[in-house]
C-alpha cells in the first residue's frame, strides 16, 4: 500500500507564504506525475500544480501561475509546494496526489494515490 503524507499547512496573513511537503511511503511505486489539488468548503476539488518527473515539467492553474511554485524528487517520490503572496481565496485542504498515468493530469480523477490533506488557512 502506498500512503502519501502531506505537511506544512497553517494560517497565515494575506501576502505571507507557506511551504507544502509532501512524501510517498510503503511499497516501491513508479509515479509518472505528482501533484497538488485543493478543496475549499462548499466547493469541488480543483487542480493547483503537478509536476511530470520526466522531463520535469511543471505546469500550474491560472489562479496560481506566478506565485506558487512545485519541485519534487523523483527518486525519494517527494514534491513540495512553495505557496507565495498568498490570498484569502487560496484558504482550502490542500491533498498532495500521484499517477502512473500521462493524460488529464489536471483532473482529479487521474490521479490514484492521494495524501490526507492539510489545511491552509489565510486571514484578510
Amino acid at each position: 500500500q502506498v500512503q502519501l503524507v502531506e505537511s506544512g499547512g497553517g494560517l497565515v496573513q494575506a501576502g505571507g507564504s507557506l511551504r507544502l511537503s509532501c512524501a510517498a511511503s510503503g511499497r516501491t511505486f513508479s509515479s509518472y506525475a505528482m501533484g497538488w489539488f485543493r478543496q475549499a468548503p462548499g466547493k469541488e476539488r480543483e487542480f493547483v500544480a503537478y509536476i511530470k518527473w520526466r522531463p520535469g515539467i511543471t505546469y500550474y492553474a491560472d489562479s496560481v501561475k506566478g506565485r506558487f511554485t512545485i519541485s519534487g524528487d523523483n527518486a525519494r517520490n517527494t514534491v513540495d509546494l512553495q505557496m507565495n503572496i498568498l490570498k484569502p481565496e487560496d484558504t482550502a485542504v490542500y491533498y498532495c496526489a500521484a499517477t502512473s498515468g500521462v493524460v488529464g493530469l489536471t483532473s482529479p480523477g487521474r490521479y490514484g494515490y492521494w495524501g490526507q490533506g492539510t489545511q491552509v488557512t489565510v486571514s484578510s
